[in-house]
């Protein structure tokens, strides 16, 4: 996905330049906000990769906030000369960069900011907000983040809707509240006074909003009751002067902001310009290296048509192999080579000359098992090559599996070049820096590509005992080679089978949905009494509060709010409401799962060909892309019937289902040890009914609907170390409410308090978790002295050992599976793994061996206190089988 970066210029800027010293090139000017935002910009481009980027200024004192409020950001001390001299020569940086920029009179970077991230998200982008401006923590949402910066600007916190939460107990949007009561020194709004941020939350958290404060301050007592009324009007101007404006007038669309890596050149003149020699040196001339050592000479040989004997002779000596992918779809993939290593020599066979009749021998040897081979992403190789005719076997060892592994969370540092940097190997370029990135993206000539990937195969050739040391030190080599080195050849198996599409069925059911969607606009129209456009916040919401009086829920410069949670909170005002909600789902559904899957049906095959990432998740589930087949929607009904279409491939199969029931819960019963969830799953009770009679103190049959879904809630709530907040939200119950039913529920599951006292207490001691079968995760930041790093790190020690030992489970049943279906010569085959469920296709023939054989495996592919239990179904299509 599309990753946009937006940087608030004049915040960091202020940032870098009080957190450094006062710097001067010879010339005299000075430089240090300069240097620091360039380190910023170069960790960035590094880190996070972006595709997209721009860093928005402010354009003047005066903007349209003066209007309203004269003494807006009066109090400020007036730029120093020593930071306002370095603007020019920062925005000079930018253009040397290739890094858009910014500004607009009369509108803050803020607002430029807050205008962008809704165009991204109007775009389905991700973002990521850099400033050291907490005002911004209003833009957060699922596809924004916003990194404070902190201790001047070397390091961040980062905070989406879930980090702001546990922070504050608020909403993103509820940062604007906080603000009105509260004022901001920094900006001269005033805010009420005496109201600080402590009493600003305990408002906010019993009323919701600085309207409702003001509208129950006869509730409050004494002075606080006095102090907002007397100041209603300032909270109201102070919440309005905090709201970022997203409506301003932009010069730039997101596609302008495009950002496909900087110019060395021109940055190298800059930073000759400013003198900054460290970095020149980090640069190292152009040839972009990940660190700063210097590349060694390789001995390599370019193999051709004419000495192609040369490397079948050197056959029997070679163990380490790379075929360089090029593209994320392995399904779509191209690849560029292969390199060999054999006697302290690379040899370089180009790609069309492994596929000629003269390299006959070289695919026999890679199809072959029992030869040995070290590679770097197994899964992703055997199925790009499986679509160019090419076989590979025998793969004994995998570095980039083996990096997973040992090192679950740092996966953007898994490539070739960024190991070789972590196990002090030779320097080598990273492949952004060789191929370049996006429209720069170009393959070399055969001496220069030679050369880099015959340098790849001789560094998996020194990183391969290196590793393999590594895993034996952290007791991770049964886990290797039992579980994620077979499964990653399943993975690559049910890939290239793919599932067949009834694309006819398909469209049939988006022209339904179309229908549906049709004459759910003319209800909305019929019920507003007049056409606009639903698609737009500005005239759905005049629509709604205008015209139609409904109350408003928020309320910001961009005029009224009509996302999903305020138009949830009105569905019972009026009719057209819940017409609207229902129309945003089906106009989703019809967008991304209709038209979307349709893209992605393979036309050689008539089937769609997902590919199952197995190092993403630190957990070790897997997750899907190309397309993503574990989000197919299944709350809705239209949701649920898009599974119609997932069909056998062949006449008279079936699609058969194989789903763990409650898996999560069985292993926290498990691991936990607590009797009564033992006893419960034992004896085959339904566990929710259980914990309602235990916590509520009921008998079964006095356990009705409510208090079976709320013991539901906290039951998998426990899983994920759900907050009293959490809860409340999820019940629509008052916090205090939830606090008490969390309380009871250790009270009575004291097993499930003790296992979850115990585990953060092993992490901080040994700084990692592990699963029942030894996955390990690693917590860093467990003693933190932050709070929230802290907190983060504690959930994660609660819920990885559950989550993580449910993905090595169903791993290993997949492995087992596809091995008995491979040993008894059956014609079934597994075609999804979909969160707990695994989906087969199965001819008419094996449907009986398949029921029984399936759950059979799954429930006892591991010894429990408790007893898994599959729930197995089939049919004609995937929505039958469920």
């Amino acid at each position: 996905m599309d990753k946009l970066i937006l940087i608030d210029g004049n915040s960091i800027a202020n940032r870098a330049f009080y957190a450094l010293p006062l710097l001067n090139n010879s010339k005299g000017m000075h430089t240090n906000a300069v240097y620091g935002v360039t380190t910023m910009l170069l960790r960035l481009i590094e880190e996070e990769k972006p595709t997209h980027f721009l860093v928005a200024f402010d354009a003047g004192k005066v903007t349209f906030r003066h209007k309203e409020y004269k003494e807006y950001k009066g109090g400020r001390a007036k730029t120093p000369p020593e930071l306002s001299e370095q603007f020019p020569l920062m925005k000079e940086l930018l253009q040397a960069f290739n890094i858009n920029q910014f500004e607009l009179e009369g509108y803050e970077a803020d607002d430029i900011i807050g205008t962008m991230t809704k165009l991204a998200e109007e775009n389905n982008k991700q973002v990521l907000v850099v400033t050291g401006d907490k005002d911004l923590l209003q833009l957060a949402s699922n596809n924004v983040t916003i990194a404070l910066t902190r201790k001047g600007i070397s390091e961040v916190d980062r905070f989406d809707p879930d980090k702001i939460r546990e922070k504050y107990n608020l909403t993103p949007l509820q940062i604007i509240d906080m603000k009105g009561l509260m004022g901001d020194s920094s900006d001269n709004i005033p805010g009420i006074p005496g109201v600080g941020e402590k009493t600003a939350l305990k408002l906010l958290h019993q009323y919701g909003s600085v309207e409702e404060v003001l509208a129950h301050s006869d509730e409050l007592k004494g002075k606080m009751k006095e102090k907002v009324q007397l100041n209603a009007d300032q909270a109201k101007m102070s919440k309005e002067l905090a709201t970022i404006y997203r409506e301003v007038p932009l010069e730039k669309s997101i596609e302008q902001l495009q950002f496909d890596g900087f110019d060395q050149e021109a940055v190298i003149t800059m930073f000759e310009k400013l003198e900054f020699k460290s970095l020149l040196e980090k640069m190292d001339g152009s040839d972009g290296l990940n660190n700063q050592q210097e590349q060694e000479e390789i001995n390599y040989q370019i193999v051709d048509q004419q000495n192609v004997s040369l490397i079948v002779d050197k056959l029997p000596a070679i163990k380490s192999i790379h075929f360089e992918i090029i593209g994320e779809n392995p399904h779509q993939a191209e690849v560029l080579g292969l390199s060999l290593y054999a006697d302290n020599q690379s040899y370089y066979v180009p790609f069309e000359l492994l596929q000629s009749e003269e390299a006959t021998a070289l695919r026999e040897w890679l199809a072959d098992e029992k030869h040995e081979k070290w590679i770097y992403d197994y899964h992703k190789t055997k199925v790009a090559l499986f679509w160019h005719d090419i076989e590979i076997k025998g793969v004994s060892f995998d570095i980039y599996l083996t990096a997973y592994l040992l090192d679950p969370t740092e996966t953007k540092n898994h490539t070739i070049s960024g190991l070789s940097l972590k196990y002090g190997l030779s320097a080598m370029k990273n492949d952004d820096s060789f191929y370049g990135k996006g429209a720069k993206f170009q393959v070399p000539e055969l001496s220069t590509l030679s050369e880099f990937l015959c340098r790849k195969v001789l560094l998996i050739q020194k990183l391969t005992p290196l590793m393999k040391a590594n895993l034996e030190e952290n007791e991770l080599v049964e886990l290797f080679y039992n579980m994620e080195l077979p499964v990653a050849e399943v993975l690559a198996h049910m890939e290239i089978q793919g599932v067949k599409i009834d694309t006819n069925g398909l469209k049939i059911h988006g022209e339904e949905i179309q229908i549906k969607l049709d004459k759910i606009i003319k209800q909305i129209y019929t019920l507003a009494g007049t056409e606009f456009n639903i698609n737009s916040p500005k005239q759905l919401g005049e629509i709604l509060f205008d015209k139609l009086q409904l109350p408003v829920i928020k309320k910001t410069k961009t005029g009224y709010s009509t996302d999903a949670e305020v138009l949830e909170k009105l569905a019972s005002e009026h009719e057209v409401v819940s017409k609207i909600l229902e129309y945003r789902q089906l106009a989703k559904l019809q967008s991304t799962y209709i038209e979307g899957l349709l893209k992605e049906v393979r036309q050689d095959t008539q089937k769609v060909h997902t590919y199952f990432r197995q190092t993403i998740a630190a957990t070790g589930r897997l997750s899907s892309q190309f397309p993503n087949l574990q989000n197919i929607p299944i709350r809705l009904e239209e949701g649920r019937k898009i599974r119609k279409v997932f069909v056998p491939s062949q006449e008279n199969s079936y699609m058969l289902a194989a789903d763990y029931s409650q898996i999560e819960l069985r292993i926290l019963a498990h691991i936990s040890g607590d009797e009564r969830l033992i006893d419960a799953f034992q004896n085959n009770m339904d566990i929710h009914t259980k914990t309602a009679m235990d916590v509520f103190g009921v008998r079964e049959e006095e356990v009705d609907a409510n208090k079976r879904r709320q013991a539901k809630a906290v039951n998998f709530g426990i899983v994920y170390g759900i907050s009293d907040y959490g809860l409340s939200q999820n019940l629509n119950i008052t916090r205090k409410e939830a606090a008490q039913f969390i309380k009871q529920y250790f009270a009575v599951f004291k097993g499930v308090k003790q296992f979850m006292d115990s585990i953060k207490q092993q992490a901080k001691q040994n700084g990692y978790v592990t699963t029942l079968l030894q996955r390990r995760r690693y917590l860093p930041e467990i003693n933190s002295r932050n709070f929230n790093l802290r907190s983060f790190a504690e959930r994660t020690a609660l819920n990885t050992p559950i989550q993580g030992s449910n993905a090595d489970i169903i791993k290993l049943a997949m492995i087992r599976i596809e091995n008995r279906i491979q040993e008894e010569n059956l014609k079934s085959k597994m075609l999804l793994q979909v969160h707990d469920e695994l989906v087969f296709e199965v001819p008419e023939a094996e449907l009986e061996i398949m029921n029984n054989l399936v759950p059979d495996i799954m429930e006892s592919i591991i010894a429990l206190k408790v007893p898994l239990k599959v729930d197995i179904s089939y049919g004609k299509n995937w929505f039958e089988a469920k």
